[in-house]
């Protein structure tokens, strides 16, 4: 009897661990990518919904700038421009959370301090984090991120909206001196385009 409570015991006292070191592996990653001066990176994502396509983006704070062969996005922590490259429409818009996780592929940052269970394991020179939504009525209910043990940067990120899982490859993580400027819509840059507020 009391070596099964001891096995209990262990068992709890294994996942409590297990889910502080998934959120303490977090908080470093969070800490990389949240540098001051931002960062930037090239990324490919991959849904069954969607396709693929591949693309740039940088990223300061709430701020992201994304760049891909058919579209611009900015976001300034408030309002986003998707500028449409072929029609050369810019649409304005304050985006939900699940446009964000399409877009931005950090945006987990955001998300794995409330509302997720964690829970890690690693692999060769990997931390891989694997993130539960307590809430079913949230538009990301499962993530899986990849994580560098010495860098803490996250290479791999695979997201599950509903049935369909996304995945998302990151590359060419530099640390950068941005301008928040960037993270804003220039329209002297684009005199052709023509701009649709959804607000």
């Amino acid at each position: 009897m009391k070596k099964i409570c001891f096995l209990i015991i262990a068992a709890c006292l294994s996942v409590a661990t297990m889910a502080q070191t998934a959120k303490s592996v977090l908080d470093k990653t969070a800490a990389t990518l949240s540098h001051k001066g931002g960062i930037t990176a090239d990324y490919r994502i991959s849904s069954e919904a969607m396709g693929s396509t591949a693309g740039k983006i940088a990223v300061k704070g709430q701020k992201f700038f994304a760049e891909m062969p058919q579209i611009m996005i900015w976001f300034d922590g408030k309002t986003q421009w998707a500028y449409m490259k072929d029609s050369e429409e810019v649409n304005v818009n304050t985006p939900s959370e699940s446009d964000h996780q399409m877009i931005n592929p950090y945006s987990f940052l955001a998300l794995y301090k409330k509302g997720f269970d964690c829970t890690m394991k690693t692999s060769g020179n990997n931390y891989e984090v694997h993130m539960t939504a307590t809430d079913k009525k949230r538009s990301v209910q499962e993530m899986f991120i990849t994580i560098g043990k010495t860098s803490y940067v996250p290479s791999k990120i695979r997201m599950r909206q509903g049935k369909n899982w996304t995945t998302i490859n990151i590359s060419n993580f530099k640390k950068g001196n941005l301008s928040d400027n960037m993270f804003r819509f220039n329209a002297k840059k684009y005199p052709n385009a023509e701009v649709i507020d959804l607000r």
